[in-house]
């Protein structure tokens, strides 16, 4: 089995379309979401569509809690928090009861985990070795343990392994996943990537090779951005994606 693994869709349609272009030629059985379908971006309702009519396996991101009322954005930034509000009008009483109802965390077919931030709490984020290491304490404490897990949120995509020597991370687009060890993996953004490329990024998991695969791919970054102004979203918003930031 083929997985992809995408995360922090934020509302990006053309990234979200260029995705599933993308993957026809790569022989995918199953698609998971590790959160934040929407937020930033301009078309909230027609990505929750596209997850939906596409059956995509989806976690709760925080800005999924925020923009249904869940929780409160009183702790986001003031550009997130604007997003937030505008995406809660936007959404249809439909796609936010999708939201809703999302999982904080799913064992993918006895595979692997797929969170959002860390195996305990959808907020908080993975950003260095120090959380790395306590996210796979984590892991192995749950009641089935995993050493594999996928999660999102700091939109950048990279891996950190345990092989028994203390948390290292992994170097290149291929992770080889060997018993014995344990892997952490953000598959970066499709929405609103953080690293300096603006690209859209996910990962694909190959069971019977046991290789996690990094990919990244262009889309009309442009018309995106121009939704955002159109919408009357914060200009920054639409700036940062051209710089993929």
């Amino acid at each position: 089995m083929r997985y992809a693994v995408i995360s922090d869709i934020h509302s990006n349609l053309e990234a979200l379309t260029a995705f599933f272009e993308e993957i026809k030629a790569l022989d995918i059985g199953k698609t998971v979401c590790l959160g934040d379908v929407v937020g930033y971006n301009a078309n909230p309702n027609e990505c929750v569509e596209l997850i939906r009519k596409n059956r995509i396996l989806c976690v709760m991101g925080n800005h999924d809690s925020r923009a249904t009322g869940i929780e409160s954005a009183s702790d986001f930034n003031l550009l997130a928090a604007h997003a937030v509000v505008w995406t809660s009008e936007a959404l249809t009483p439909e796609n936010a009861e999708f939201l809703k109802n999302l999982p904080r965390s799913l064992h993918v077919d006895k595979k692997f985990l797929a969170i959002h931030g860390w195996v305990n709490n959808t907020d908080s984020y993975i950003m260095g070795a120090r959380d790395a290491e306590r996210n796979f304490e984590l892991m192995r404490s749950l009641e089935k343990p995993v050493n594999l897990c996928f999660f999102g949120h700091t939109h950048v995509p990279l891996a950190y392994v345990d092989a028994g020597r203390g948390v290292d991370m992994a170097v290149g687009d291929q992770v080889k996943v060997v018993k014995g060890a344990s892997y952490l993996i953000n598959p970066g953004s499709i929405g609103q990537p953080r690293d300096r490329d603006p690209r859209a990024s996910f990962a694909v998991f190959d069971t019977k090779k046991s290789l996690v695969t990094f990919h990244r791919f262009e889309y009309d970054v442009h018309a995106t951005a121009e939704k955002i102004l159109a919408a009357g979203l914060p200009e920054r918003l639409a700036e940062r994606l051209k710089l993929g930031w």
